[in-house]
């Protein structure tokens, strides 16, 4: 099994910065693609930034030139630096990580996701 963990969440005013960070931990032989994800009230959860094990990243494009996705595949962790936050940008932010995993002689592949994380811009 592996276990997501999210920090860095908060209250933050307009214009602002947050960094999100998402360690992982358990049975992990590699993690593939990784990302942030948000999720507004009485909406689905939408992808906001992803990055590739190699450093390729995508962004939502309302994020665009605002949050910076980057990972450290030696620490297993995530991390989403947001500036110019907006009152808009309020949601719970989780991460999510495509792992191989191993288990006994075996592996596979899954797909994890953490707890979540609220982040609230607000003056």
């Amino acid at each position: 099994q592996v276990q997501l963990v999210e920090s860095g969440g908060g209250l933050v005013q307009p214009g602002g910065s947050l960094r999100l960070s998402c360690a992982a931990s358990g049975s992990i032989v590699r993690i593939n693609d990784m990302g942030w994800y948000r999720q507004f009230p009485g909406k689905q959860r939408e992808l906001v930034a992803s990055i590739t094990r190699d450093g390729s990243a995508n962004y939502e494009d309302s994020v665009k030139g605002r949050f910076t996705i980057s990972r450290d595949n030696a620490k297993n962790t995530v991390s989403l630096q947001m500036d110019k936050l907006k009152p808009e940008d309020t949601a719970v932010f989780y991460c999510k990580a495509n792992v191989l995993v191993y288990r006994q002689t075996s592996t596979y592949n899954a797909r994890y996701w953490g707890e979540g994380i609220q982040v609230t811009v607000s003056s």
